[in-house]
């Protein structure tokens, strides 16, 4: 059996002793148990993650005809998205003026 030491914060070692403990007991291994869960949790949740991640060969090719619907070109698109972006900022501004 592997050992692992790791360094997290007080609090989520506070939280992840009580739960472990309350779960499988006040005697010897309830830590290792939760811990062994947790690490079989997050491995089965990264797994897929990088499945969805390796299995993108190109990525360009992904997306690839996603816009072709769209009428405008690239560069009219980008003079839209700065348009949008200086009018969400001037509200960000006025809301902000308008507190202080």
């Amino acid at each position: 059996m592997g050992g692992i030491k790791v360094y997290i914060s007080d609090e989520l070692e506070g939280k992840f002793r009580e739960t472990a403990m309350k779960l499988y007991g006040y005697g010897r291994g309830s830590l290792s148990i939760a811990s062994e869960k947790a690490f079989t949790a997050w491995l089965s949740q990264m797994s897929k993650v990088m499945e969805a991640v390796n299995s993108v060969d190109d990525p360009v090719e992904a997306i690839y005809g996603m816009l072709s619907h769209v009428k405008k070109t690239g560069v009219e698109l980008q003079h839209e998205v700065r348009r949008l972006r200086a009018a969400r900022i001037g509200r960000y501004r006025k809301a902000a003026s308008s507190r202080l």
